[in-house]
């Protein structure tokens, strides 16, 4: 796909403002393979870590324009591509030499490698958008992505019924395909009888709406429509372009003369504003289908025993093909040509649950933000079409998706009030913010005090108002909104994306919901808020990311303190972390640590604890802080002597966990 490229400039050219230049996806799905296989304990060691480090974590912004690119110095193209070709060495030889069984399950260590396969077709799909957003003249056309040749008018769209009928999901692990989490779980629903159109909406029948004046209506088009409507240039499908009096339409390597029969290609604003005119000029009820009316329709035509005729898996053409050509039953294109946008944003079915290797894949999408949309595209591939598939983009992006619309007047449920129920979040969600309990001070609060008053009473710092920090391992945000009270500028990380999500929801809505367990099956459900703890105000000041705390990025430096507690006894390697935190600090900074010095070898191989064990030449014993010392001692000095700081973490109602946390201080040497 990348040799479709003119020139190597085009890696780093932004085809999208809301996504990092190519060279990062060039990257990214190898450094996907790397972190996982990390995670499964099947790599010993990084393979690059700055490229690791660079081309981790992907884009998935709400804000139009808040993508902030001066951070990256992006590594050369020939240094990406032997990185690819190291990696895949790497990848195939574990493939070679792993001992496994089948099936292939969540459990079984041919997972991860099939993970990373399946999230490089997921690229395969979203690089070819970026390619085709790019400047005409930095792609060239390729022979293994041929442009369909067919076109003509478009047929008159008519909407045929869809009988009622009963959506029912049971799709559980060992599953005959690969998986993503969000497809794992039950659901039923009973879906009314409605009215579908037969084709998919084209381009001539989407012309209709723009010659209407649709794009300058505000009355076709809710809140968050016009405030994307009034933010893009365009007003018109991002794919169309005009060429004198005549519109041509971008493909992924070339431009072509309108084929008013293809299917129209929009996000999901554009379709909602288009049924809306539609059901104003008609008089009736014409909207998106939600998700189960989607699967109603597919079940009702069988489409999915026909998928060798469809236009997908590349096995027709790398482009869009007419909407009248791939029939089945009254309907055309059910599945393939182009995703179809639906009006349900995503939510986890009953019994979800997140791999432990990619906790991050869904639940940051679980936020009334992301829509599903359904059937695949001419280019997906694997899991994309094997009919489980749920996949949810936010509403402003665009991928080769267009929609089919639906007369009902049905309500469709488009907010999910969903609690936090995984075990984990949910017991750092109380101990962050619930409760305090044997009269112990809340540990999040009591951490953020101390750190404020060690900045406190440095004269380095004293007097200033710009202060900034980073909280390293940061969990779901409670110590780094206290620290907000007195720095200008906090940033917390933490590996889990599902800990930063919370972080993130909370300085977003102010609120988070969560079950909490009882005894049992019986669980409690809260709701805590920042307003009930005195943080709203601070909210501002906080940013929270996604990180590797053993492979930073590298423009995350110039703070004046870092605080990390009871972090270093989870990291996979803490000594990579302790050499180089030194570069993120300001002369003179902070850094302060906190641990209990549960050594476990479940988190850090015994060759990469600090401390905790026998010296294997003397003898003796070597404690953490001794370990410490020996890491530090050439950037920092020990500030003042170690405390203990105690913290309870609530189990049940009626079980605790009362833990002790060794707390020191240490300052930046000049």
């Amino acid at each position: 796909m990348f040799e479709t490229l003119t020139a190597e400039d085009a890696f780093y050219e932004r085809p999208c403002e809301l996504r990092h230049p190519l060279i990062f996806y060039f990257g990214h799905t190898a450094t996907f393979f790397v972190n996982k296989l990390l995670l499964a304990k099947l790599l010993p060691n990084r393979i690059n870590p700055e490229i690791e480090s660079m081309c981790a974590i992907g884009v998935d912004e709400m804000s139009w324009d808040d993508l902030d690119e001066t951070h990256y110095d992006w590594p050369s193209v020939e240094a990406v591509r032997e990185y690819r070709n190291q990696v895949r060495d790497a990848v195939n030889h574990l493939i070679d030499t792993i001992d496994f069984s089948l099936p292939i399950d969540w459990e079984s260590p041919m997972w991860p490698i099939m993970m990373g396969i399946e999230h490089e077709r997921i690229h395969l799909e979203t690089s070819s958008v970026l390619i085709r957003q790019l400047p005409i003249h930095f792609v060239k056309p390729h022979p293994l992505f041929p442009v369909c040749p067919d076109s003509d008018d478009a047929p008159e769209n008519i909407l045929f019924e869809v009988p009622a009928g009963e959506v029912q999901i049971n799709h559980q692990d060992p599953a005959e395909t690969y998986g993503w989490d969000n497809e794992y779980g039950m659901h039923q629903a009973e879906v009314s009888t409605f009215k579908a159109a037969a084709f998919l909406v084209s381009n001539q029948e989407f012309l209709a709406f723009l010659e209407a004046g649709g794009y300058d209506n505000p009355e076709y088009w809710d809140e968050e429509g016009n405030r994307w409507r009034q933010f893009t240039p365009d007003k018109h499908p991002t794919f169309w372009v005009k060429k004198g009096e005549d519109w041509w339409l971008r493909c992924m390597t070339e431009e072509i003369p309108m084929p008013w029969d293809w299917p129209v290609e929009v996000n999901y604003l554009e379709a909602h504003a288009f049924c809306n005119w539609k059901g104003h000029e008609t008089g009736r009820p014409i909207r998106l289908p939600s998700e189960d009316e989607y699967l109603r329709l597919r079940d009702h035509t069988d489409a999915l025993s026909y998928q060798s005729e469809a236009n997908i898996n590349l096995q027709q053409y790398a482009s869009s093909i007419p909407v009248n050509q791939f029939e089945t039953g009254d309907f055309f294109d059910v599945i393939g040509n182009v995703w179809q946008w639906t009006q349900t944003p995503i939510y986890p079915y009953e019994s979800f649950k997140v791999h432990p290797l990619y906790d991050d894949f869904t639940t940051p999408t679980f936020d009334n933000q992301h829509n599903l949309f359904k059937g695949g595209s001419w280019i997906s591939t694997g899991n994309e079409i094997n009919g489980h598939s749920r996949y949810a983009f936010r509403r402003h992006f665009f991928q080769h998706a267009g929609f089919r619309y639906i007369e009902s007047a049905e309500k469709v449920q488009t907010h999910f009030s969903t609690y936090e129920t995984d075990a984990l979040v949910s017991q750092y969600c109380e101990f962050h913010y619930g409760e305090e309990h044997f009269g112990v001070a809340n540990f999040a609060q009591a951490y953020a005090e101390l750190a404020i008053q060690m900045i406190q009473s440095d004269s380095d710092f004293a007097g200033r108002d710009d202060l900034s920090v980073l909280e390293v391992g940061c969990s779901v945000g409670r110590a780094s909104f206290e620290l907000a009270h007195y720095f200008a500028q906090v940033t917390g990380l933490d590996f889990s994306a599902r800990f930063i999500q919370v972080a993130n929801q909370l300085k977003e809505t102010g609120s988070v919901l969560y079950t909490l367990p009882v005894e049992g099956e019986i669980v409690d459900f809260k709701e805590q808020t920042l307003a009930d703890l005195g943080l709203a105000a601070v909210t501002s000041r906080c940013e929270f990311l996604q990180q590797d705390a053993a492979n930073l990025k590298p423009h995350l430096s110039g703070y004046d303190m870092v605080v990390a507690v009871n972090l270093i006894d989870r990291l996979y390697e803490p000594n990579r972390f302790l050499k180089m935190i030194h570069e993120r600090l300001n002369a003179g900074g902070i850094l302060m640590l906190a641990s209990p010095y549960t050594w476990l070898e479940e988190f850090t191989a015994k060759e990469h604890w600090i401390g905790g064990y026998k010296d294997p030449d003397s003898g003796e014993n070597v404690t953490t802080l001794e370990g410490l010392h020996k890491i530090l001692d050439a950037e920092f000095e020990l500030m003042k002597t170690p405390l203990e700081l105690p913290f309870v973490i609530r189990e049940t109602q009626r079980k605790y966990q009362h833990t002790l946390s060794e707390v020191t201080f240490w300052k930046k040497k000049s």
